[in-house]
C-alpha cells in the first residue's frame, strides 16, 4: 500500500526526484551529430562513409538489420550502362568486390575460369577497369560493414516515426525521433530512403505516379499502352475468370481498360519484386516449398500465357559467381507482381510488410508452381526444377531477400525537375553525378484491350543516348520547405526520367555528393540550397567523384 500520500513533503520530492530521472532519460535518449543519414541501404551507406572521410559527426540509422538495400539483397547483376560514370567511393566499393573475387578462397562452388563473367554492357569481372559489376549477395553486404567498420561509422537500427517524428520549425529540421523514442538532432539530415519517409514527414513537396507527358514536355510519360510491347503478355488470353463470361469477373489484377489515352497521367507505379538469388548446386540449395496461403487461381495468368504458347523466361538466370543467380522479372508473366503495390509507398509499416509479404509469396509460388503443378507441361517443369535457394545467403531470413525491390515510390518536386529531355540534354549547369542506363520502366498495370484480351502496360526502355549529368537542384528541396535536408535518392525527377536514374551505381554516387554537400554547408554555415557549387565540385573532383566525361564514349566498355 502507498502511504507517501499521507506525507506531503515526501510525494514532493519524490515525485521531482521521479521527473529529474524522467529528463535525464529522455537527454540520454536525443544524439546530437552533425549529419544525420537515413537509411541503410547503398546510398546511405556511402553517404556516411563520405561523412566521416570528411571530419564530420555522423549517425546512419538504419530501419533495416541489414546494410546495403538492393545491392546486398539480390541485385549482383548491376545494372551500369558505362562504367566510366563510376568514381569515388563508388568505384571504390566495385573494386573493394573485383579484388576479392580475384582471391581462390572466394570460389566456393566453382572456378573463377568456370565463372562465365557476363555483365551488363561487358564483363561483370573487369579487368581492365578494375571492379566488379557481379556479385553474391553477402558478399556485397559484407563490404559495407567493411566500410562503415572502417571509417568508425555509428549505425543504429530503427525505424522513423513517420506521423510525428520529424521537427520541421521554419524550414529547418531540428530533430527526428524512432519508433522506439530515440532521438537525433543534426545540423543536416540526407533522406537515403527509397521510400523518400524522412523527406514526406518533413512536409517536403513530393508525387507518385506518373505525369502526363504534356507537363514536362515528354513522349514516355503517363499510360503507354502503345508502347509497352517488351515484357509482354502472349496474345489471346481471355481475361475471364471462367474464359468467355465476363459475367464471371476479371482475371485478380486485371482493369477493365488501361485508365486513359496514351501519354495522360495516373497514379500507379510500376511494379515490384523481389531480386532472387537462386541456386542449382546440389549441396547449396534449398528446396521451395508450396506457400502456405497458395491459391492455384493467382496463377491462372501463367497456366493461360503457358496454353497460349510461352515456354520460357519465367524468370532470369543472370550468372553470379559460386552457381547463383540474380533472378529478375523476364517476361509478360514473370516475378513482378503488377498493379499489386500501389498503395506501397504512403502505406504505414505494417501494411508495407503485408504487401511485401503478398510479393514474396507470390514469388516462391511461381517456383513451385514451374516446378510442381501438373498444369505446367513437363518440359518447363524439368527446366526449373534444379532451382532452390541458397543455404549460404540470407540465413535469418529463410534465405529469401530481406528487402522487396521499391524500384520507385515517392519523388520529391523541387524547383528543378530531372525530365525526359533534362536526361537527353545531358549537360547540366551544377553536375554531381553522372548515369547512364536507358529509361527503363516496368509494367505498370493489367488491363483489357479492345479485342477483348489481357496485355500489360507500363514498361518502356528507351535509350538516353549518352551518359549524363545529374544536377545538385534535384536533391535539394524548395527552399521554403526546408533547407537543411538532402535527398538523393527519391530525388526530384519525372517518372520515366527517374527510370534512368534509378540505378544501384548512381545512388552510391548521389550518395557521396550530398554527404560532400552536407559537410561543406556546414563549414560555410550556409543552407544546402546556398551553397557555392564551384567548392562542392571542387572537392567532388578532389574525391574523385565523376561529375562529367572528357572523352566521348566508345561501343567498348
Amino acid at each position: 500500500m502507498n502511504h507517501l500520500h499521507k506525507i506531503p513533503w515526501i510525494a514532493t520530492i519524490c515525485g521531482l526526484l521521479l521527473s529529474a530521472r524522467l529528463l535525464n532519460a529522455n537527454e540520454e535518449k536525443i544524439m546530437n551529430v552533425d549529419i544525420c543519414i537515413y537509411g541503410g541501404n547503398s546510398a546511405g551507406v556511402i553517404s556516411a562513409v563520405q561523412v566521416a572521410k570528411m571530419s564530420k559527426s555522423v549517425i546512419l540509422v538504419s530501419p533495416m538489420k541489414h546494410l546495403g538495400g538492393l545491392t546486398s539483397n539480390g541485385l549482383g547483376f548491376t545494372d551500369m550502362g558505362d562504367n566510366r560514370i563510376l568514381g569515388g567511393l563508388t568505384r571504390d566499393y566495385f573494386h573493394r568486390i573485383w579484388l576479392y573475387y580475384r582471391q581462390d578462397s572466394a570460389w566456393k562452388f566453382q572456378s573463377r575460369e568456370q565463372f562465365g563473367n557476363k555483365g551488363q554492357h561487358g564483363p561483370g569481372l573487369d579487368d581492365r577497369f578494375q571492379i566488379a559489376t557481379v556479385f553474391e549477395p553477402h558478399v556485397a553486404e559484407n563490404i559495407f560493414d567493411q566500410l562503415v567498420t572502417e571509417n568508425k561509422v555509428p549505425v543504429i537500427t530503427g525505424r522513423l516515426d513517420r506521423k510525428n517524428g520529424v521537427t520541421n520549425e521554419n524550414a529547418t529540421i531540428t530533430q527526428i525521433r524512432l519508433e522506439d523514442g530515440r532521438a537525433i538532432s543534426a545540423k543536416v539530415f540526407i533522406d537515403a530512403t527509397y521510400e523518400g519517409d524522412l523527406m514526406a514527414a518533413a512536409r517536403v513537396s513530393y508525387t507518385v505516379g506518373r505525369e502526363a507527358n504534356s507537363q514536362y514536355g515528354e513522349t514516355l510519360n503517363g499510360i503507354q499502352a502503345e508502347k509497352s510491347v517488351k515484357n509482354q503478355l502472349p496474345q489471346g488470353i481471355d481475361p475471364y475468370v471462367v474464359k468467355g463470361q465476363p459475367n464471371s469477373g476479371l482475371l485478380p489484377g486485371v482493369n477493365a481498360n488501361s485508365g486513359g489515352p496514351d501519354g495522360s497521367a495516373d497514379h500507379k507505379i510500376q511494379a515490384y519484386c523481389y531480386r532472387m538469388c537462386l541456386t542449382n548446386k546440389p549441396e547449396n540449395r534449398i528446396a521451395v516449398d508450396k506457400p502456405a496461403d497458395y491459391k492455384e487461381a493467382d496463377y491462372e495468368l501463367l497456366f493461360r500465357a503457358i496454353e497460349t504458347g510461352q515456354d520460357s523466361r519465367f524468370f532470369k538466370l543472370s550468372a553470379l559467381p559460386n552457381e547463383k543467380t540474380d533472378s529478375n522479372n523476364d517476361s509478360g508473366i514473370s516475378t513482378d507482381y503488377i498493379g499489386m503495390n500501389y498503395d506501397y509507398p504512403e502505406a504505414d509499416y505494417a501494411k508495407r510488410e503485408e504487401i511485401a509479404e503478398t510479393h514474396k509469396n507470390w514469388q516462391l509460388g511461381l517456383i513451385w508452381t514451374l516446378q510442381n503443378s501438373p498444369r505446367v507441361p513437363e518440359k518447363i517443369r524439368n527446366a526449373y526444377k534444379a532451382w532452390g535457394l541458397p543455404k549460404d545467403e540470407f540465413a535469418d531470413t529463410g534465405h529469401w531477400p530481406a528487402e522487396l525491390y521499391i524500384r520507385e515510390a515517392r519523388r520529391m518536386i523541387t524547383d528543378f525537375v530531372i525530365s525526359e529531355p533534362v536526361l537527353r540534354k545531358a549537360v547540366t549547369p551544377q553536375s554531381i553525378a553522372m548515369g547512364a542506363y536507358a529509361m527503363d520502366s516496368h509494367n505498370t498495370q493489367r488491363y483489357v484491350d479492345a479485342n477483348g484480351h489481357v496485355r500489360n502496360e507500363g514498361d518502356v526502355q528507351k535509350p538516353v543516348g549518352k551518359p549524363y549529368q545529374i544536377d545538385y537542384r534535384a536533391i535539394t528541396p524548395k527552399a521554403s520547405e526546408c533547407r537543411n535536408l538532402l535527398v538523393p535518392v527519391c530525388l526530384s525527377s519525372t517518372h520515366i526520367a527517374y527510370g534512368s536514374i534509378r540505378m544501384e551505381p548512381v545512388f552510391m554516387a548521389l550518395g557521396q555528393s550530398a554527404a560532400t554537400a552536407a559537410a561543406l554547408s556546414i563549414d560555410t554555415a550556409v543552407s544546402v540550397q546556398d551553397l557555392d557549387y564551384q567548392k562542392l565540385k571542387q572537392r567532388l573532383k578532389q574525391d574523385q567523384q565523376v561529375v562529367e566525361l572528357s572523352k566521348p564514349a566508345t561501343e567498348e566498355r
